[in-house]
């Protein structure tokens, strides 16, 4: 009895210990919770990240907006995160599956940027950033980065430099600081300097441009990113995520926006009356009128086809893809193709180690270069192509010329026997190596290495008396080779970790080396004994061959680098860092320059005296200064160099000699630039209003520059450190949601800056370079001419002083000279009446609205430019298409007859100045204001109806490009697309010389095209 009472007392024991052994065993083991995370509109969101909240356990949701995740059983919350969406606080409550959906915020200030080696959250930032998604890039369907991030983020001014197909675009970050250099921002793709262009990257293929503006967030990348930086970050796999295929294409019809303004028959024929200096050549006749544009534009298209497919496991993400872009231009021949392949693999390996490596590769093709629209401008209207069979001649006879007949179906038919392309080739890649300190809690090392390799290979063939009024004009070709090696190396050791919850620490510290080696050559061949050879066998040549000048360079950099950036209580922020860089261009004493930068900032709303004011969001006051320096001259610049020339010793004898064709720069160093920036980031209203205002001023010192010689030294300059520029200016850009309900959103962006920029000082205490067109005080880019004021009409005083042997009608320009007693001008007008025109915008900046209702979506992408000059060459003296004479076909215009004395342009066949009229040059400037419609979108999302089908994502959409333009007095007076489409020196009869290059002009490119584009894309 007393032993089955012992046995009934242990049982309760036995049966307690049983319960804690489990639940110790539980807790040990903890629970399994899975579920499922989507969109407002039940779509899945991928990428999405989980994490209990009082526990170390995390998951990432798959391509289907699944995950599991295991937590202790002690834990009651799970948080959910996902970038763009409001991070959301899940009670458990037990259930071990949840449903949780989430909702969109315009809180970008909790949005991850990329600030180089390395992110931040936005509200952690304390430089200058503008960014931008890659959905948002691909907005406007366009085979080029530059040109749809245009007009989108302030303080980024993207021009147009050329409309030929797969042409780039010019990247002004902040204006123009160098004279005499490159100007262009540094390029990071996926963390290595890119050396390419941005036509080698595939827009489908970018995560994220973010641009560094100022020089406490440029000064990272040191002398590379004196003109600011723009990272590219590309697509990647996603952990533990399912494959994925994306699709992605489009399909466009190019058609002519405006015609260039020339003159009809009818209209020709009248000027050439007026004028009274050419009567009808052989082809031509009073009753013809020939559109030669009409005869020489063909249709035009667009098209894009990109497929990738990624994923990952829970160690590794990989992402592989190809695409193919082609745009025949307008212009017979010619068209740009380039094919693209990706891919990028990150593998961890055990618990310290990751791996991976990155690769961009493309093929493209430009053909077509050697057919310009310039010489059918000119052709007259009154001119008759066709023979009386109906057949095409060869050419055609006006007053002082015989043209060769160029029309669509005939460069076709020429296309073997006239013909110029480029082939290019790139590869581009990365590989890395991550390894975590396993002892100290949030520090690693890791080491990138680049290596790029790019190729040109242009050819060129024009066949027997082609483009030539002579039919028998000699064949020629050539060819131009070049390539580029590039390699980089950076060591990276970088220490991140929260002290008691309040006191982060970020350190990095860089040492990395680089190296770029260039090679070119040239050679070119007349007489080719056959239209088959082509460019292909030039030694085959019975003709002069010539071989070209060949080109080599090498160069190196070598940089050490530390930044602490620091954070207290997400309140108060400090970035610091110190760059040290050689450069292998500059003088030997001179080649290392170290700067600092350091930036603050201050989370106002984070203050508790701020907890009451329910109106503001987000408010962040910020400063920073910081020095970059510029490397901005080629190699062996330091160098003396000698040139050769042949001597001769009688009829038969000759001997080469040497002369001195550069002085050597003992001691050219650094140009550098010292930058001050003040901002402010706030958010309103729920965070439906958010923007940021800055203020810059960034003064460039020991700018590098020719300094002229007397005669007597042999050599007309040397280079050195002379000069001084100063860029500043304001930025606003205002971001907000203006309604969201009922399905309804209606989301409105807008930026608007102001650059200031001038040069301050030039060499030998000079304030003008006339030749160079430098005047202290004024834009870098400022045109040194006569000021148009008008024209002289009948009963004017003074034509015959200020203008000896001038005519009524003609252009009158500003007078600056004295005045005698009487009131009468002193002298004649001349070189000394020549005044300063800056050519920079009072503002610029551009705009984009979106309207979403259920699966319909419209939005509108625009730009637009207050002030500032536009040259247009069409007008100018120098496109030779206003000569005024009716010696060829002339731009329509309001010019000067008797009966017309209120004209804007002078009269026909008055005084001239060599082929034009006397200060035609003023004719071809304009206000370049405008506001542009860039794009504009109407889309469907099919995924709500495909709800079956989780994973699946579909969307089409049609989209006009470039189809309106407001505002505008270019666009007024000829019809044309106000942007530029050329430099200085390019697409003129007599272009600006090389030295005015910089000078962005409107010339007789490709036309401007009106794009209807319909695409889709699809993930599955």
């Amino acid at each position: 009895m007393k032993k089955s009472l012992q046995t009934i007392q242990k049982k309760p024991f036995l049966l307690l210990l049983a319960v804690l052994l489990s639940s110790l065993t539980a807790f040990g083991q903890g629970r399994k919770i899975n579920g499922t995370v989507v969109d407002e509109k039940g779509l899945p969101l991928p990428g999405a990240t989980v994490r209990a909240k009082t526990a170390k356990a995390t998951s990432v949701t798959d391509v289907a907006g699944n995950f599991t995740i295991t937590v202790p059983p002690t834990e009651k919350v799970l948080i959910v995160t996902f970038i763009g969406y409001a991070d959301q606080e899940i009670q458990i409550n037990g259930q071990s599956h949840l449903s949780i959906r989430l909702s969109q915020s315009s809180n970008s200030l909790n949005d991850v940027i990329v600030i180089g080696y390395g992110s931040q959250r936005r509200e952690a930032v304390t430089g200058s950033v503008a960014s931008l998604s890659g959905e948002r890039i691909r907005d406007i369907p366009a085979p080029n980065i530059s040109q749809a991030i245009q007009g989108r983020l302030p303080g980024v001014e993207v021009s147009q430099t050329s409309t030929k197909p797969g042409a780039t675009m010019q990247i002004l970050i902040r204006g123009q600081r160098s004279l005499t250099a490159s100007n262009d921002p540094l390029i990071v793709l996926d963390g290595i300097p890119f050396t390419g262009s941005l036509g080698d990257i595939n827009p489908n293929d970018v995560k994220s441009i973010d641009i560094l503006k100022d020089a406490s967030a440029t000064a990272i990348y040191g002398s590379r990113g004196a003109n600011g930086v723009v990272l590219i970050t590309t697509n990647r796999g996603q952990v533990g995520g399912a494959a994925k295929i994306t699709y992605n294409a489009y399909y466009g019809e190019q058609k002519l926006f405006a015609r260039y303004p020339m003159m009809t028959g009818p209209e020709f024929l009248k000027l050439r009356k007026a004028a009274g200096l050419y009567t009808n050549a052989v082809d031509e006749a009073d009753d013809v009128n020939t559109d030669w544009q009409k005869l020489f534009y063909r249709s035009g298209m667009v098209f894009s086809n990109d497929v990738g497919v990624s994923g990952g496991s829970q160690t590794g993400t990989y992402n592989f893809g190809g695409g193919y872009y082609k745009n025949q231009g307008l212009i017979p021949t010619q068209q740009y193709t380039r094919y693209s392949m990706r891919g990028s693999v990150d593998q961890n390996v055990g618990k310290y180690v990751k791996v991976g490596f990155t690769t961009n590769n493309n093929y493209n093709l430009t053909e077509g270069s050697q057919v310009g629209v310039g010489s059918v401008l000119g052709l007259s209207p009154l001119a008759n192509p066709y023979n009386a069979d109906g057949s095409l001649k060869r050419t055609v006879k006006t007053p002082l010329s015989e043209s060769f007949v160029l029309t669509k179906g005939i460069i076709n038919n020429l296309h073997d026997q006239w013909l110029n392309e480029t082939r290019n080739y790139a590869t581009y890649n990365s590989v890395y190596g991550e390894v975590k300190i396993p002892w100290v809690e949030g520090l690693k090392y890791r080491v990138n290495l680049g290596l790029d390799y790019v190729q040109s290979n242009n050819g060129n063939y024009t066949g027997v008396g082609i483009g030539s009024a002579t039919p028998t004009t000699p064949s020629t070709a050539g060819v131009s080779n070049s390539a580029q090696y590039h390699w980089a190396v950076e060591n990276l050791l970088t220490y991140d970790h929260t002290f008691a919850q309040k006191h982060n620490i970020n350190v990095v510290a860089l040492y990395s080396t680089e190296q770029t080696r260039y090679n070119s050559s040239s050679m070119s061949a007349k007489d080719i004994p056959a239209d088959a050879f082509q460019f292909y066998n030039l030694g085959a040549a019975t003709g002069e061959i010539t071989i070209g000048n060949g080109n080599y360079s090498q160069s190196g950099l070598m940089s050490y680098m530390g930044r602490v950036m620091y954070s207290y209580d997400d309140r108060f922020l400090l970035s610091a860092t110190v760059r040290s860089d050689a450069s292998s261009r500059l003088a030997p004493g001179h080649k290392w320059h170290t700067y600092p930068a350091v930036s603050a900032g201050w989370n106002i709303m984070n203050e508790s005296f701020m907890k009451g004011i329910s109106v503001i969001d987000n408010l962040k006051l910020r400063a920073g200064f910081g020095q970059t320096s510029n490397q901005a001259v080629n190699a062996y610049q330091t160098l003396g160099t000698l040139g050769t020339r042949q001597y001769n010793f009688g009829d038969t004898n000759y001997a080469t000699g040497y002369y001195v064709t550069q002085l050597p720069s003992p001691t050219l160093g650094w140009e550098y630039s010292k930058t001050w920036n003040y901002g402010i980031d706030f958010s309103l209203f729920k965070h439906r209003l958010s923007g940021t205002v800055e203020y810059y001023v960034t003064n460039t010192n020991d700018i590098l520059l020719g300094v002229g010689l007397p005669p007597t030294a042999g050599v007309g300059s040397y280079t050195a450190n002379v000069g001084r520029t100063q860029n500043k200016g304001l930025e606003l850009s205002l971001n907000g949601t203006l309604i969201n309900k009922n399905g309804f959103t209606w989301d409105l962006g807008i930026n608007i800056y102001g650059n200031r920029n001038k040069l301050v000082t030039l060499a030998s205490g000079q304030t003008r370079d006339e030749g160079n067109a430098w005047f202290v005080g004024h834009n870098i880019n400022a045109i040194y001419d006569y000021k148009k004021i008008g024209l002289w009409q009948s009963g004017d005083p003074y034509l015959s002083t200020l203008e000896p042997g001038g005519n009524v009608g003609m252009i009158k320009v500003l007078y600056t000279g004295t005045y005698d007693a009487n009131g009468q001008p002193t002298r004649a007008i001349g070189a000394a009446d020549r005044q300063i025109i800056d050519v920079d915008p009072k503002f610029e900046g551009g705009f984009n609205t979106r309207v979403a209702y259920k699966g319909f979506d419209f939005s509108v992408v625009g730009a637009f430019k207050k002030g500032g000059t536009l040259i247009s060459s069409l007008y100018g003296s120098g496109g030779y298409l206003n000569l005024m004479t009716g010696r060829s076909n002339n731009v329509q215009e309001d010019y000067w007859t008797p009966d017309n004395t209120g004209a804007k342009y002078p009269k026909p066949g008055g005084i001239l100045s060599g082929d034009n009229p006397k200060y035609g040059s003023t004719l071809g400037y304009f206000d370049a204001s405008y506001l542009k419609i860039r794009t504009m979108t109407l889309g469907y999302d099919f995924s709500k109806l495909l709800s079956k089908h989780a994973n699946m994502r579909l969307r089409t959409y049609f989209t006009v490009q470039n189809p309106f333009v407001f505002f505008s007095p270019y666009h007024k007076e000829s019809g044309m697309d106000p942007e530029p489409n050329s430099y200085g020196n390019e697409n003129a009869a007599v272009p600006l010389s090389n030295s005015l290059r910089r000078f962005l002009t409107v010339g007789s490119n490709a036309p401007s095209t009106t794009n209807y584009v319909l695409g889709l894309n699809l993930t599955f």
